[in-house]
């Protein structure tokens, strides 16, 4: 039986189908009180759709929710009687039993999402407690003033990061655009093949990453990276360079909730690294945990003032906390003092995870006068004015148009025209390859006047209307694409960058082309692509980890 106001709630669309669905259905066996039970059933389904994990009740509480257009809204009753409500409710259980939700004092979550939570938080306290085996420490201390040689008295944090992630199990590291993240993490690979070698052992280790796109670029750079270490060959070979996807590393199959690995099928890892953490939800990392041996170490990379992942939880961003300096105990403070020399605060007291930490400070690519980058500092702290005034006084690397949209609508095609003109000019698939790189339209959204669908549409009218490209149905020489969904078959991964251009081994064929980790060019006919899209624009959770000039 249908609940009119979620449905006057669906038809202002500020529910969802699938919120109104499920609150109906979990109550569709309630007598008394069945309204209330079904608003907060609605109301942290809609919020898991909006990326969070649960829902705090007293912030809802007596207010109108899910108001819209020609809707007033739903009153939520008082937050003690709420609550009342839902402690009575056959459907609603607390922490620990199987139920559709799971009230855990005044948090609401759907069942599964309070499993999920528990099980990884309890798993990461374990991890959190326990160090690395035996570590050869003036070995360890060699090699990291081999691979981090600074010595002008300060504190270099990609030293602290990888002295941290070889004394602990589990690590931790944070850091933005060129603060050095690939370099150190290729480094800390580097130190733990040296130990175990040391010992006679071999290391097992699997980089992962939560889409194919971040894999390939994880790839390419640990490559790149481990050639220029100060290592012998041996440790240098024995460097893992091949990075995979975490759905393809845990073997996830469609239509199946449970992963080919998991906790009775373990991975066969001694240690698994993971990029790009920012952007994995709360499920997969609860998988992805679950089917990582019980002795196996981890090292999770991210920025933690990036985008969380599109689905529910922010996990990485909670792990690192405010981002001030993690409270490191006495005893790892010692440590790393003896292994690397650095002298670091902390707390008597360490906090929980205070010791798997580190912030990566130091950006080397973008300096203290650099717009870019001190509209990224005001931005991650929140100061609104500090960012205004960066942008109205540019910086050599930003322009601050503040002009009516239609004004802005014309000066964008401009840039359009003079940005993808080199693009179209090109003599070859592998020159617009990289001429493509050069550019990039970033927007915030991918509906409305100012989202990527509208933008990608007129700049595509603007080159043809220029004479620049000439559109002829979906595939058209000159069209930029970016692979929406994975062919593990083809080589193409949600998140791919490629150009239709025509192929001169095949009478002029249109092909579209992709550059791989290796440098090497990749074709494939059109009609075999993968679910793609337009990339004269992307949104900025598509274009996380890409670099453009």
């Amino acid at each position: 039986m249908s609940i009119p106001s979620l449905r006057a709630a669906l038809a202002a669309r500020t529910l969802r189908e699938l919120d109104c669905f499920f609150a109906e259905r979990i109550t569709r066996n309630l007598i008394e009180e069945r309204m209330a039970v079904a608003l907060a059933a609605a109301l942290v389904s809609h919020a898991v759709g909006d990326g969070d994990v649960c829902v705090d009740l007293t912030l809802s509480a007596g207010k109108q929710l899910f108001s819209g257009e020609g809707f007033l809204g739903i009153q939520a009753p008082p937050v003690e009687s709420w609550r009342q409500i839902l402690v009575n409710s056959p459907v609603v259980g607390g922490p620990g039993e199987i139920k559709p939700l799971v009230l855990d004092r005044n948090r609401l979550y759907l069942g599964r999402y309070w499993v999920f939570e528990d099980e990884l938080a309890e798993r990461l306290r374990a991890m959190s407690g326990r160090e690395a085996g035996a570590i050869d420490h003036t070995l360890l201390r060699d090699g990291l003033s081999r691979l981090f040689p600074g010595g002008d008295g300060a504190v270099d944090w990609q030293r602290v990061a990888a002295g941290i992630a070889v004394l602990q199990s589990f690590s931790v590291i944070s850091g933005g655009p060129g603060t050095g993240k690939t370099h150190t993490v290729t480094a800390i690979l580097a130190l733990l093949i040296e130990q175990a070698h040391h010992r006679g052992d071999s290391l097992r280790v699997a980089l992962a990453a939560p889409t194919g796109k971040a894999a390939a670029r994880l790839t390419e750079s640990i490559r790149s990276a481990r050639e220029t270490l100060d290592v012998t060959d041996d440790v240098r070979n024995a460097i893992p360079d091949e990075a995979q996807t975490l759905h393809r590393l845990i073997a996830m199959r469609p239509g199946r909730a449970l992963p080919g690995k998991n906790r009775d099928n373990p991975l066969h890892l001694d240690l698994l690294v993971i990029d790009e953490a920012s952007m994995i939800d709360l499920p997969l990392m609860h998988r992805t945990l679950a089917a990582l041996p019980e002795d196996a170490g981890l090292i999770m990379l991210g920025d933690k003032d990036q985008l969380a992942s599109v689905e529910a939880g922010s996990l990485f961003g909670d792990l690192c906390g405010s981002g001030t300096d993690p409270a490191y105990s006495p005893q790892l403070r010692k440590a790393l003092k003896e292994v690397s020399g650095d002298v670091i605060g902390g707390d008597e007291s360490s906090r929980l995870l205070g010791d798997n930490i580190a912030h990566l400070k130091k950006s080397y690519r973008f300096g203290d006068h650099s717009g870019i980058g001190n509209l990224a500092r005001a931005v991650n702290a929140g100061d609104a004015g500090a960012a205004k005034a960066v942008l109205e006084s540019g910086g050599g690397d930003i322009t601050w148009e503040n002009r009516p949209l239609d004004q802005l609508k014309e000066k964008m095609a401009e840039y359009a025209v003079a940005a993808f003109s080199p693009v179209m000019a090109s003599q070859s698939a592998e020159e617009a390859l990289k001429a493509l790189g050069d550019f990039r339209i970033l927007c915030a959204v991918r509906r409305g006047p100012a989202g990527v669908e509208l933008i990608n549409h007129r700049v595509e009218q603007a080159l043809e209307r220029r004479g620049v490209l000439r559109v002829d149905g979906e595939y058209y020489p000159g069209r930029p694409i970016m692979v929406t969904g994975n062919d593990y078959h083809l080589g193409l991964f949600n998140g791919d960058i490629g150009i239709l251009w025509p192929d001169p081994d095949s009478a002029g064929a249109l092909r579209a082309w992709f550059r791989l980790a290796d440098g090497s060019l990749r074709r494939v006919a059109p009609n075999r692509l993968p679910r793609h899209e337009t990339a004269f624009a992307l949104t900025v959770h598509k274009a996380q980890g890409s670099e453009f000039s």
